[in-house]
């Protein structure tokens, strides 16, 4: 049994800052270590619900389908604001491959087939509550039902992009894509390839 194991964790209160949007809580707890030491600590966690994203690959002409849309936090942050992307929503209550569906189709007008689900994961644990799903699938030109972009009622405004891998992978090293869930799926569709086939 390691020190962690050992560890005992006791909320003591949780205080809602704000739900504006979603919630940001201060949540204050007593944290036990491993050899008994007790501290009270307090951090603020902000939860947006679970998540979902699916890299869209054509094998035929070597694309993956991106989008591009601006985000406030990355512009308050010094970047110009608009990032690529893989499509990716939340949950909104769904199954996480019946919500990536709903994305892809909203987003890029690709109609997916065959969902591949690959991992998931915590995208920025010391403060956000969001799990996020990851999703592979293999797209034609034949699959595109829709024109993308994104829902009017939810002010989005996407721009749907056919890039082909080597210049993704490119745009990573140039900085250019700089989102941590797009380039995960785009080293995985680099050592993993084959298996989408």
């Amino acid at each position: 049994m390691t020190q962690h194991d050992k560890a005992k964790i006791e909320i003591v209160e949780k205080k809602l800052l704000s739900d504006n949007w979603y919630f940001l809580n201060k949540i204050t707890f007593d944290y036990t270590d491993g050899k008994g030491h007790t501290q009270r600590l307090e951090r603020e966690v902000y939860d947006r619900g679970n998540g979902a994203t699916i890299l869209l690959y054509d094998p035929k002409r070597d694309i993956v389908v991106l989008v591009r849309q601006f985000r406030i936090p990355a512009f308050v942050n010094g970047h110009p604001g608009w990032l690529i992307e893989t499509p990716a929503g939340l949950l909104d209550g769904d199954h996480p491959e019946e919500a990536i569906r709903r994305e892809a189709i909203e987003e890029t007008g690709y109609q997916v087939r065959d969902v591949k689900f690959l991992f998931k994961c915590f995208m920025s644990p010391g403060s956000v509550t969001e799990l996020v799903h990851f999703f592979a699938a293999v797209i034609d030109t034949e699959d595109r039902v829709a024109e993308g972009g994104g829902l009017d009622e939810e002010s989005e405004n996407i721009e749907v992009m056919e890039v082909a891998l080597k210049d993704a992978l490119a745009m990573i090293e140039s900085g250019e894509i700089c989102d941590g869930k797009t380039i995960m799926l785009l080293h995985w569709l680099v050592m993993n390839r084959q298996t989408l086939a």
